[in-house]
């Protein structure tokens, strides 16, 4: 069972916090309040931290297979600060969501049903990817220097779409895989049209959310590679950082436009975390560096939209 026991906790933990939030906080098809919004972010944080306990207690006991022969106190920080790059990262990913919803114009009511359902399939695909990704890192060498450089890609990458406002367009070759209608039959995905089974609105609003996801995760994977490549750490700090993040977009989806200078610290953690990938052989930078650079960078970006939305009231 050693090795084990820490996994099936973490999913029973998973699969308990997403029954909570599917039968309890939204029973019901309504839109989110901020006030609602906010109590559950902070839940889903909380949890996130709490499990930094079970963590310390995993790695004190060598309950879990230890790769890379941490110590309790190295484990909880690793896993604290991918949790953090997971979350700064997926910023950006809120701003993605908030156009799929208005490109396929659904209705606020139905929004966490698509969102919890996009957990579902991230916590199968997040998997498989920091799977592929392990095996390439152990069985090719030097293989840290090219998800640094394609992290430093992605970076100026972001830059320049942001430099052109480049907007949201419908993945067309996904759509074209699928009969789909435009209408939204009371939150189904499957509906009937003149006799004939179709897909609705919604279900094409939920395959898109999954296919950002995948693209997005083939940054925020990598980047906490530079943290860790203990299988642990890196799945449990993807997961709850994911949990916690829609739960966010809900309390900041009206002021997402506003907040326009975090993505500037975003582009700031992938510069950085894609230095420390590419000099990982060479110079180690510590942990508590690495957390004390996103938060601060998280902090100002912040702090200089909050001062720009004061200018412009």
């Amino acid at each position: 069972m050693i090795g084990t026991t820490p996994w099936i906790i973490l999913i029973v933990y998973i699969l308990a916090l997403l029954l909570i939030d599917f039968l309890v906080l939204h029973k019901k098809d309504k839109p989110t309040s901020v006030k609602k919004a906010i109590y559950e972010t902070l839940f889903f944080v909380a949890n996130a931290l709490l499990f930094s306990a079970f963590i310390y207690w995993f790695y004190s006991n060598s309950l879990i297979d230890n790769i890379d022969g941490l110590n309790p106190s190295q484990a909880v920080v690793k896993y604290l600060t991918g949790y953090i790059i997971e979350l700064s990262l997926s910023v950006d990913n809120l701003f993605v969501i908030a156009m799929i919803f208005a490109a396929f114009k659904t209705p606020t009511q139905y929004q966490h049903k698509l969102l919890f359902f996009g957990i579902l399939g991230a916590l199968i695909f997040r998997a498989i990817l920091i799977s592929i990704g392990l095996i390439l890192i152990h069985k090719i060498e030097g293989m840290t220097i090219i998800f640094g450089l394609f992290l430093l890609f992605t970076a100026l990458k972001m830059l320049k779409k942001e430099a052109e406002h480049t907007e949201f367009e419908e993945p067309k070759g996904i759509m074209k895989l699928f009969r789909f209608s435009k209408l939204i039959d009371g939150g189904k995905f499957i509906t009937k049209i003149n006799g004939k089974t179709v897909f609705t609105a919604l279900f094409g609003a939920l395959l898109t959310i999954e296919f950002t996801d995948l693209l997005f995760a083939l940054d925020s994977i990598p980047a906490v590679f530079a943290v860790t490549t203990d299988p642990f750490i890196v799945y449990s700090s993807n997961i709850f950082a994911i949990m916690g993040l829609r739960s966010l977009y809900f309390f900041l989806s009206n002021m997402l436009e506003k907040f326009v200078y975090i993505k500037y610290s975003v582009f700031s953690i992938l510069v950085f975390v894609s230095i420390k990938l590419i000099t990982a052989s060479w110079v180690k930078i510590p942990e508590w560096f690495s957390l004390l650079f996103i938060v601060v960078s998280l902090l100002i970006g912040i702090y200089i939209s909050t001062i720009n939305i004061k200018k412009t009231e």
